[in-house]
């Protein structure tokens, strides 16, 4: 009962460490454009409708993402109420949860101290830091592949494996179980990404070809499983839809993610996409930052002898890899799901413990330092947070509001907390026509639009100004909103 209870408390304060560690600095910085707005105002919606079957940005359908990033901001935002903090909370937990996993699976097979310092390295590399902290779906996406992952290897052990990580024939209908579980859930974070566990056995058979993978994962029910969890959300989504949920989320949000560049992010030119093919093989070394070092002498090791275990570690993260360097659009997190399995690689392999607790210590002070004074500091360089804070007091639910060269969703999920309606793209010819309108509205602009649009504004009119980074596009942003009171 005792090593159950200390067990019990290891796992608890990992899990409360971790949490507060990655919500620090969360309610100084304003969400930064473009995703993380996107999914704050959404789940804002859903609690407006009380839909939560299909998301809404803005009054418009918002079919890119699966809705369970959606539903734990709903929950957080039940909580907190509608405000940075909560937005981004979920995410916390999520990354909290993944570092449990990883620690629970290192131990099995390679004892506290694999389990520790894998659950450490996870939590303290660099992507990792920032998209815990981030109301995005991705820690979702990790936390399920990761479980995948687990379970898969939990039900890939046979009888020469030691009985301590042996499934038992009880135990071995849970562990499957988890495994079709945590892939559909996966699936409702992100979407099919979440399947690569199902590669991964493909690629275990063709380098173990002596594994019998039928008769432990019963892929027939198992995938029939899969499907019917996804289901109880994907049939009523596509039926209030008419299919576009399909057509948009798996057509264009998956397909020509793959086959074009979306957003930017990546190339539609042959010659750029060839250049980019190494992509994350080179930002790796940012992303898994301060233990990518490790890196070249973990695979040179690996080159010379390795297990079953790391054959099927590397074979997990090698897909990942593999998939998005391939598809055209690249941003350097898409390979956070192959985390959980590098900093198992690299906790099983790493050898010096020197290395491993000076770079832990280092990081945690610098991320710390980033918390406490770097997320207030750079709060000021949000020009939507920093316009909304000064018009704030003159807003009124019924108000209407519009704008001219800067629409990015912050505006939405900043001012919507105060006014009820939606935001009304515009351009510099009709803003003038929305402001003559009756009933209280405003408009946001750039200040030298404003100057020349709306020159003389009458003097019960207000005007507030801003200045910042607009992150999106990358240049400073001077904005001026333009208030009438009715």
């Amino acid at each position: 009962m005792s090593r159950i209870n200390s067990s019990t408390a290891k796992y608890a304060i990992l899990f409360l460490a971790c949490v507060a560690f990655h919500v620090l600095g969360t309610w100084s910085i304003p969400l930064i454009d473009r995703d993380e707005p996107r999914f704050a105002e959404a789940s804002r919606e859903m609690i407006e409708r009380g839909d939560y079957v299909v998301p809404r940005f803005n009054n418009q359908l918002r079919l890119d993402k699966p809705p369970l990033a959606y539903w734990t901001q709903v929950a957080s935002f039940r909580i907190f109420g509608e405000n940075d903090f909560a937005a981004r909370f979920p995410s916390a937990i999520a990354a909290a949860l993944a570092a449990m996993s990883i620690l629970a699976w290192g131990k099995k097979f390679g004892g506290e101290r694999v389990g520790w310092w894998a659950a450490i390295i996870f939590t303290l590399s660099l992507q990792t830091f920032v998209h815990a902290k981030a109301a995005v779906a991705d820690m979702w996406l990790v936390l399920f592949v990761t479980m995948a992952y687990w379970a898969g290897w939990q039900l890939l052990q046979d009888k020469k494996t030691s009985d301590a990580q042996r499934p038992t024939p009880n135990s071995q209908w849970i562990w499957w179980f988890v495994f079709y579980l945590s892939l559909a859930l996966g699936f409702l974070a992100k979407g099919p990404i979440a399947w690569t566990p199902l590669l991964t056995l493909a690629a275990m058979k063709y380098f173990s070809r002596d594994v019998a993978l039928a008769p432990r994962f019963k892929f027939v029910r198992g995938i029939l499983l899969m499907l019917a969890i996804v289901a109880l959300w994907g049939v009523p989504a596509l039926i209030q839809t008419h299919g576009e949920f399909f057509r948009i989320g798996i057509g264009r949000h998956v397909i020509g993610r793959s086959f074009s560049a979306m957003e930017s992010h990546g190339s539609n030119s042959l010659g750029i996409y060839l250049l980019l093919l190494p992509f994350y093989f080179i930002t790796i070394f940012a992303s898994f930052f301060p233990w990518s070092i490790k890196l070249p002498s973990l695979t040179k090791k690996l080159w010379r002898e390795r297990d079953q275990l790391d054959i099927y570690l590397l074979c997990g993260a090698g897909i990942i890899f593999l998939i998005f360097t391939l598809i055209k659009t690249k941003l350097p997190h898409y390979t956070l799901p192959a985390f959980p399995l590098l900093a198992l690689l690299v906790a099983r392999h790493a050898g010096s413990e020197r290395f491993l607790k000076a770079a832990a210590v280092a990081v945690t002070c610098l991320y710390l330092s980033l918390g406490f004074f770097g997320a207030p500091l750079a709060a000021r360089f949000f020009p939507a947070a920093e316009l909304y804070r000064e018009a704030h007091d003159y807003l009124r639910p019924e108000m209407e509001f519009g704008a001219v060269d800067f629409q990015e969703p912050s505006l939405v999920w900043y001012f919507r907390s105060r006014v009820k309606g939606w935001m009304t793209p515009l351009n510099q010819k009709n803003a003038g026509e929305f402001m003559a309108k009756s009933g209280g509205r405003f408009v946001v602009m750039p200040t030298a639009t404003a100057e020349k649009t709306l020159p003389t504004p009458p003097a019960n009119w207000s005007t507030f100004s801003a200045s910042g980074f607009n992150i999106v596009k990358g240049k400073d942003v001077d904005l001026t909103l333009v208030l009438k009171p009715e």
